[in-house]
């Protein structure tokens, strides 16, 4: 105990004040995409030609953030003239469909004020379930335990059995060999429950789409509830999206 003082004496408070407080990313990170409609049609079509993903469409001019993994070859490609990725990190939806956006967002509160946040407002137990996964969503995830972040002073915490849960969290492309697994897992987490997609692999496929040992998302399985997009969704994306929807 003298030990763990001692510590708090010499590092001092080190948790982040969001979401009293903004939160300014360092300015590599590639946050909600931004699409300037005035752009040539021809450059539009070679950043969509050139995607990894092929996440955008040129005819409308807009993105999936589903499919995306925000590499930025769209924004280095038009030199930003057509795609540029801004700092915001509040990107998460609670419909597949607002992920197609030219850079705009509908409001994440007004649907979880009616649906979850008077079953969850006080407390929330996640069970996290890593149906073939990277790690690195997994380990942006873990990173919510740490004192900058401290996600259980929300009433937030990762359980280790479904049994114990409100909301399974979904992380990996689910593949063949995670599909009854994760299938069991919601069923053994009791009503109501929320199911939360993390990640363009568990909402997408991500750079596993098309592969016959992968799902090509997670709601073609289970009804969602949640997305959290990126590649990895950075920690204050997840911690955004979780405040937002259930607090």
């Amino acid at each position: 105990m003298l030990k763990i003082l001692f510590n708090r004496l010499e590092q001092g408070y080190r948790t982040n004040n969001y979401p009293k407080e903004k939160i300014t990313l360092f300015p590599r990170y590639r946050g909600l995409p931004s699409i300037h409609q005035d752009a040539p049609d021809d450059l539009a079509r070679q950043c969509a030609a050139a995607c990894p993903q092929d996440a955008i469409d040129a005819d409308r001019k807009v993105i999936d953030m589903g499919r995306c993994i925000f590499c930025g070859t769209c924004e280095r490609l038009s030199k930003g003239k057509f795609v540029s990725f801004t700092g915001n990190f509040e990107i998460s939806v609670s419909e597949k469909k607002h992920l197609i956006t030219d850079g705009t967002l509908p409001s994440l509160a007004e649907h979880s004020k009616k649906h979850f946040k008077k079953l969850f407002g006080r407390s929330l137990q996640l069970r996290q379930v890593s149906a073939a996964g990277c790690n690195a969503c997994e380990a942006d995830l873990n990173v919510l335990a740490t004192p900058f972040f401290d996600l259980a002073r929300f009433g937030i915490n990762f359980v280790a059995s479904p049994r114990h849960a409100d909301a399974i969290v979904v992380t990996g492309p689910i593949s063949r060999n995670m599909k009854t697994a994760l299938l069991q897992t919601y069923e053994a987490t009791p009503s109501p429950k929320v199911v939360i997609a993390v990640g363009s692999c568990a909402i997408t496929g991500g750079p596993f789409r098309g592969s016959g040992e992968v799902t090509e998302g997670l709601d073609t399985l289970l009804p969602v509830d949640l997305f959290i997009p990126g590649c990895p969704p950075h920690p204050m994306t997840n911690l955004h999206a979780l405040l937002r929807f259930f607090k």
